[in-house]
């Protein structure tokens, strides 16, 4: 990909190296520690920040670690609203073990994430972030939530760009003989795939890390943020064959053919308020495939510079805490 994206322009190249070998050797400082555990159903878990206020629980996606969320003291948009009149919780959904193999992403809501939506034991309002907020559709069809707020969430999958299918379904083809063995889609994988949505930023990013000291707080924000986009457990084996399968290839959900616990998904039957925000420069989840319902958002921020990046503070998290806010008093 570096030498696709540089080609005849070996400067860029030395530069994306350089920005990669800094990143590689950089000093890790400590994540913040994790909050305390709420609630679990099998290998998830929801974390609590405390706060006084409706009870919001956030879905991540499967993809990468829940910690995008609470990435460190100064860029935690959980533990920003938990000071805003509201009770933020976190799903953790935890690693896969081999009993889990077949297990789809329709059934990581039947098996975890309603139950973790009863077990809070009141009423609450979801926020999903990308593949959790499709996820958080559904368990919003199922469950009475207060309302639901939709970030950088994929909905019509038949709507991404031709070439972005060709691309993921060429990853699966190659992919899918090892998750037969491994029982699991490995993280690395996902990340290629990832790579593959926009090879340019990729690239770019690394040469501009490459120019920075590493002592400057931007070079050490780049360095955590990038540690949390390379982590992650695997997905089972289930919930990528009804990814790239189901999802990006056959588009059940923008078909209206997608069901979880036997009933088919519809988000514009949705009864409580909804919230979309969409992101007009996001390569990952492009605005033409969000669901298209509700109150709407859109932001000219990259689909992770959303939730962390310098803007982020007033162009979501403030505008998200006020519709929360809102939403779940009734006002």
């Amino acid at each position: 990909m570096l030498r696709s994206e540089t080609t005849g322009q070996p400067d860029r190249t030395a530069a994306a190296l350089k920005g990669l070998r800094l990143y590689q050797q950089a000093d890790r400082t400590a994540a913040p520690v994790p909050m305390p555990v709420l609630a679990r159903a099998g290998r998830a878990s929801v974390r609590d920040y405390g706060g006084a206020g409706p009870a919001i629980l956030f879905v991540p996606s499967l993809i990468n670690p829940p910690d995008v969320l609470d990435i460190d003291g100064e860029r935690s948009l959980l533990r920003w609203l938990a000071t805003r009149g509201v009770r933020p919780l976190l799903i953790d959904w935890g690693s896969p073990d081999a009993a889990e193999n077949d297990l789809t992403v329709a059934g990581h809501i039947e098996t975890m994430l309603l139950p973790l939506i009863d077990a809070i034991g009141e009423p609450v309002a979801l926020v999903g972030y990308c593949l959790g907020g499709t996820m958080a559709i559904a368990a919003a069809a199922l469950r009475p939530v207060t309302a639901l707020a939709l970030i950088a969430t994929p909905w019509r999958f038949g709507d991404y760009p031709d070439s972005t299918r060709d691309a993921l379904a060429d990853l699966w083809r190659t992919a899918e003989p090892a998750t037969a063995t491994l029982g699991v889609l490995p993280m690395e994988i996902l990340q290629a795939a990832f790579w593959r949505l926009d090879p340019e930023r990729t690239v770019t990013k690394y040469e501009a890390h490459g120019s920075r000291d590493p002592d400057d707080p931007q070079s050490q924000a780049f360095v955590r943020l990038e540690d949390w986009a390379n982590d992650g457990p695997p997905l089972t084996r289930g919930a990528a064959r009804e990814l790239f399968l189901d999802l990006f290839a056959g588009d059940r959900p923008g078909k209206g053919t997608w069901r979880v616990a036997g009933t088919i998904i519809d988000p514009a039957k949705l009864a409580m308020p909804v919230l979309e925000i969409a992101s007009t420069t996001d390569h990952i989840v492009p605005a033409a495939t969000t669901p298209g319902v509700g109150e709407r958002i859109d932001l000219a921020l990259g689909h992770v510079g959303m939730i962390v990046g310098g803007r982020a503070k007033t162009n979501l998290w403030e505008p998200l805490s006020l519709w929360l806010s809102r939403a779940t008093s009734g006002g």
